[in-house]
């Protein structure tokens, strides 16, 4: 059973201090109550520490947020995976050229070398590319996301560890304030019983009226301890309530009871359970396996790079009317026709004429507008092909101001840093570990003490 200190009463509020006590007290409780609570889980009306402890795994808000880092971890060692692969690229897209001069580069348009009125251009087109890149960085991170996700498992498991602690103290200070809640009722029913037993000893008259006044006061003392201790109580719950991430309107009953056993730990065979348990401890071990990777991967910036890409590309150029292309290609036969012709008067006037050439086979036909409306039919999905490339770079750094070299310390550093850390952690789990047991071993000799 846990005990009670009885506080001592003093009338020394008035009533409108009481009041505006009251007044400021009502309205810090409306702020602090929220607009909407979202659905919760029901605390069974019997509860249980175990079952205190799972609902909060389930429903601490707290808890929670940081138990999502996991599914990160685990999508940054896929990423880290997918980086070792060739990256893929796909683009498409339409154009559209209005008619009219077109300035080449320099002060000439086409129009100065005989191209005007040149019709509207209809386009489209489509990429297709493949990318790989390698470096020494790339190749360890598989193995740096790995470390990072077990530090981060290793951080979730000392999440866990607070909040079931957290929730085991509040449940513990809730049984000690419903003890002293009993302890306080029992008191102010003695308190009672002896206000009406001097009542009955002052009609009979052995005692004085001081002494049945000095006994109203001690019930009114009493009184003002149960409603203490009730207020004690009722915030202890609201407290292990807001830990489980339940409305703290909740009741319940608590069934867990902690019997007096004599503690039988070893000191080392708990040192060496914690070595190889303790959750910090082994957070801050997982933590080094990762800087100790980064070291090997600032190193990267020392050694060289590999690219290698390739693509294919095709495109449609369609003008929006053919009369254009037409009417140069029947000057161009033109041109050639008469080219024949003046060839054959030329040859006829030699000493020995040349046989002339048949010119009437030089003619723009229909055939050959067909040809030209026919080539021109290409927007938007009769492609062209270009040509497929592939390239293949090697990076070498050189120089980089000093930069290379001020990483590399940092990681160093910061690899010595968690290790020192882990030490300190050490340290700090053995001296909990010898100091708790002590205290435990001077609380149990004490309990042993105080029931005899």
């Amino acid at each position: 059973m846990y005990s009670a200190k009885l506080s001592e009463f003093a009338g020394v509020y008035g009533p409108n201090k009481m009041r505006n006590n009251f007044l400021l007290l009502s309205w810090t409780i409306a702020v602090l109550i929220p607009c909407s609570l979202s659905a919760q889980e029901t605390i069974p009306p019997r509860l249980s520490l175990g079952e205190a402890l799972e609902i909060a795994r389930s429903s601490n808000p707290g808890f929670l947020q940081t138990r999502n880092d996991e599914a990160l971890a685990d999508w940054n060692v896929r990423q880290a995976w997918g980086q070792l692969l060739p990256s893929a690229s796909a683009a498409g897209g339409l154009s559209w050229q209005g008619s009219g001069e077109t300035q080449l580069p320099g002060s000439l348009t086409l129009g100065d070398l005989g191209f005007s009125d040149l019709p509207s251009y209809y386009g489209s087109s489509y990429s297709l590319g493949l990318n790989y890149s390698l470096n020494w960085a790339t190749i360890l991170g598989p193995k740096q996301t790995k470390a990072d996700r077990r530090s981060t498992i290793a951080g979730i498991a000392v999440a866990e560890s607070n909040l079931l602690q957290q929730v085991t103290a509040a449940y513990v200070e809730l049984l000690r304030q419903e003890d002293a809640v009993r302890v306080a009722e029992q008191q102010l029913e003695n308190s009672r019983f002896n206000l009406r037993l001097a009542r009955g000893q002052l009609e009979v008259g052995q005692v004085t009226p001081i002494d049945v006044a000095q006994a109203d006061v001690q019930v009114g003392r009493s009184e003002v301890v149960v409603l203490q201790t009730q207020n004690r109580a009722n915030t202890s719950r609201m407290r292990l309530l807001q830990l489980l991430g339940q409305p703290v309107d909740q009741d319940f009953e608590t069934t867990t009871e902690f019997e007096l056993t004599e503690p039988t730990w070893d000191l080392a065979q708990l040192s060496a359970m914690a070595g190889g348990g303790n959750p910090e401890l082994q957070r801050r071990r997982s933590s080094w396996e990762a800087s100790n990777i980064g070291v090997s991967s600032a190193w990267s910036q020392y050694m060289p790079s590999l690219n290698l890409s390739t693509g294919w590309s095709a495109f449609t150029r369609e003008a929006s009317t053919t009369a254009f292309q037409i009417a140069q290609q029947e000057a161009q036969v033109q041109s050639a026709y008469s080219n024949c012709s003046f060839n054959n008067e030329l040859y006829s006037r030699l000493a020995n004429p040349l046989p002339p050439r048949d010119c009437g086979q030089i003619a723009f036909t229909e055939a050959d507008r067909n040809a030209i409306i026919s080539a021109n039919d290409q927007f938007p999905f009769n492609f062209v092909g270009s040509p497929p490339s592939f390239r293949m770079t090697l990076s070498v750094p050189i120089f980089s101001g000093l930069s290379r070299q001020r990483n590399i310390e940092a990681a160093r550093l910061q690899r010595e840093d968690l290790s020192q850390q882990i030490r300190e952690q050490e340290l700090q789990v053995q001296a909990d570990l010898a100091i708790g047991l002590e205290n435990v071993r001077t609380a149990y000799q004490s309990a042993l003490l105080k029931e005899r």
